[in-house]
């Protein structure tokens, strides 16, 4: 049995690559493998999968958005799926936990993948499509979790607007969900997208490089979705060779 980690989450990736390695699990901790006899059928004992995997060693992802989870993210996961991410703010925000999880990680692991991006559509005058975005955003920042506890309310702050992120709560939990997406303020919907000229969704790509970002996810909403995806592999290209 491996030695107990530190949170649940841990414990499910460490049960999750002990599993795809074929090993006979047992563990104590938040969760108990097998169930002890007073739980269950009382017929629990150790196993292992019967499948064989085609690798032992499947990458994982983590989604996270708080402190905590994001340096743990840094230091157990594969990779960290960050959203509604803005490059240009992204290490005053999530710098130091990213450093500390890095710090303890452990090296088999190698480099942490970063991904992210956001809506694309390249050309002249295509901006009208970033407000594509605005009631996803609205639904983040203003309707998940409760007042008070939303992480991504609480990254709306963080970036600074404060202000502006209590207001589309406000307005999403009235039931005023339109208002809700107007209100996401233009800037913070423009930072999140790589929607405008050619040369602006270059900068943005640029600028996702530049805050550590690995892997570029994209949402293809513009009227050529194969033309945009094939200049931005080029762009991408062009940035591997500069």
């Amino acid at each position: 049995m491996s030695n107990p980690p530190r949170t649940a989450e841990d414990e499910v990736v460490d049960i999750c690559r002990r599993v795809w390695r074929r090993e006979v699990i047992t563990h104590e901790g938040s969760y108990r493998l097998p169930l002890p006899p007073d739980q269950g059928t009382g017929l629990g004992k150790p196993l292992k999968i019967l499948t064989h995997p085609v690798r032992d060693r499947i990458p994982i992802y983590i989604a996270a958005l708080g402190e905590q989870n994001v340096r743990l993210t840094a230091e157990i996961a594969d990779g960290w799926l960050p959203i509604l991410f803005i490059p240009e703010r992204a290490g005053d925000v999530w710098g130091e936990a990213l450093a500390a999880g890095r710090a303890k990680r452990s090296p088999e692991l190698g480099p942490l993948e970063i991904v992210a991006g956001g809506p694309l559509a390249i050309g002249e005058g295509l901006e009208p499509y970033r407000d594509l975005a605005r009631p996803q955003m609205a639904l983040y920042v203003g309707g998940m979790g409760a007042r008070g506890k939303n992480f991504y309310n609480d990254l709306a702050k963080r970036y600074g607007y404060a202000a502006e992120a209590e207001l589309v709560q406000d307005l999403y939990l009235s039931g005023k969900k339109e208002e809700a997406a107007a209100a996401i303020p233009a800037e913070f919907v423009e930072l999140t997208s790589l929607i405008g000229t050619e040369e602006y969704v270059r900068g943005r790509i640029e600028a996702l490089a530049a805050a550590g970002v690995t892997v570029l996810n994209v949402n293809a909403v513009g009227p050529d979705p194969a033309k945009d995806l094939a200049l931005v592999k080029q762009m991408l290209g062009q940035l591997g060779s500069g």
